[in-house]
């Protein structure tokens, strides 16, 4: 198979997800068959990349201008000629675009070829080469030099060192392989390293690897808008309570000219070292990081002397708090098989509850309580703002700026007004193209990078004094 026209999902998710697009409040706004195709939409545009790359710069070093420029310089070495533009975000002064051109139908296939795991796979689909580890399968064949396919193992049942593969896969592209079969699966030390080189991708998009690394940082749009909807301001202290791998950390950081306090949490030792690396790439010394579970956070024993500058902190210690949850990540792209069961989708609300209880103790009267999540579902998205106003009479709901996605989804019981203080990025609507008011314009073109992006979540409240 050699596209992939919709993500594969269990039959229990796939009904679970048919589900939230066919709720009553969507379906008595938009008829049966149009919520049907919005769930369709949603299902196709998963597998596939978003139609932009988006790049921030590290604007504490380095004018977006200048940024623009060297970026313009690492990709046409890739891609010579400038066939790829870079375009500033109309609406947002630190991020360039990249259009992610694809998918190319006409690329052929080659005789030897190279199955990765599906993670490997979706990198592929946005611009990365192939490394060793990535690699499952290459026909028995295959010598340095040789021009490949490479395929995704989209139901993880390829055998590591297999010659051959006839389950699930979907063909990404084409590439020179810089190791042997040999030297991937026969040496007694594994080499480490690039694999596969690749120079035909089904989709173009540039590989960031080691490009500009203390002036630009990967990061997908909703996850950049997150920082600027925080707002915080130079000399404020700032929780990030589920930080790693630490790009909104970086970004809070970078907003605040690296000017104040940024506590950057995460309960997994190897995540926080990811943080403190890419902090220190982008030269921040604002952000102090701890290896400690944020459901725990609060030090209710106010009379504790021994209160030391790490967690578990005094409650109302902070000016601003971001929530970036654990949630089942079901707005990821591009994703051609999701293997979560219906369980395990469904298992993240009670923790993203502990999480908001914990922020909401942590959050000083007048601060700011952001939360944010990569997925679509009513569950963990607009249910938990429901829930959150009716158990927390303190909080409000607060307009966002900026505010470029779509407003919240019918179907938890909000209402219109409190919906459209939401901000949720919806890859359904991802082929209604806008104009500059904001209204369809009713054709067909390529889709604006403020749609057609991953699926992603945004809320934001204001702690009163009550």
């Amino acid at each position: 198979m050699s596209f992939f026209p919709k993500i594969r999902l269990r039959k229990e998710v796939e009904d679970y997800l048919r589900n939230v697009y066919h709720n009553n409040e969507l379906v008595a706004a938009l008829g049966a068959d149009e919520a049907e195709r919005r769930f369709v939409r949603l299902q196709n545009h998963l597998s596939h990349p978003p139609s932009f790359t988006t790049v921030r710069v590290n604007t504490r070093l380095i004018s977006v201008d200048n940024a623009k420029q060297l970026l313009r310089e690492e990709i046409d070495k890739q891609f010579p000629g400038g066939i790829i533009p870079i375009h500033p975000h109309p609406q947002l002064s630190d991020l360039l675009l990249i259009p992610v051109i694809g998918p190319r139908r006409a690329l052929k296939q080659h005789p030897v070829q190279v199955i990765v795991g599906a993670q490997c796979g979706s990198a592929v689909l946005r611009g990365a080469h192939v490394y060793s580890a990535g690699i499952m399968s290459a026909s028995k064949w295959m010598k340095v030099g040789d021009k490949v396919s490479v395929f995704s193992d989209i139901e993880g049942q390829c055998k590591r060192g297999a010659t051959e593969f006839d389950g699930a896969k979907v063909f990404v592209g084409n590439g020179i392989s810089e190791l042997s079969r040999s030297d991937i699966f026969c040496s007694n030390v594994p080499i480490k390293g690039k694999g596969i080189r690749m120079t035909e991708p089904l989709y173009l998009s540039p590989s960031f690897d080691n490009v500009l690394p203390e002036y630009i940082f990967l990061q997908n749009l909703p996850s950049a808008v997150v920082s600027h909807v925080l707002n915080p301001h130079p000399g404020e202290r700032v929780l990030d309570m589920c930080a790693a791998p630490g790009g909104k950390t970086t970004h809070i950081a970078s907003l605040m000219n690296d000017q104040g306090e940024v506590i950057a949490m995460d309960k997994i030792a190897n995540k926080v070292e990811k943080i403190k690396q890419n902090a220190s790439a982008l030269q921040l010394s604002s952000i102090q990081t701890y290896c400690y579970n944020s459901t725990k956070a609060v030090n209710h024993n106010t009379s504790d002397c021994s209160q030391g500058p790490g967690p578990p902190f005094p409650p109302e210690s902070f000016d601003h708090v971001l929530l970036d949850a654990p949630c089942s990540g079901m707005g990821q792209r591009p994703n051609m098989a999701c293997a979560l069961s219906l369980k395990e989708l469904t298992s993240y609300q009670p923790l993203q509850r502990k999480l908001f209880s914990t922020a909401v103790s942590l959050l000083k009267p007048g601060g700011t309580l952001v939360y944010s999540t990569c997925t679509i579902t009513l569950s963990e998205n607009e249910e938990q703002v429901a829930w959150a106003l009716k158990t927390f009479p303190c909080l409000q709901l607060q307009a966002q700026d900026p505010h470029i996605g779509g407003e919240g989804m019918l179907g938890a019981g909000l209402s219109p007004d409190e919906l459209k203080l939401l901000q949720r990025f919806d890859p359904s609507l991802a082929n209604l193209c806008y104009i500059n008011d904001g209204t369809c314009d009713g054709t067909d073109r390529t889709p604006l990078a403020n749609t057609d992006t991953i699926g992603f979540f945004i809320a934001k409240f204001v702690k009163t004094n009550s």
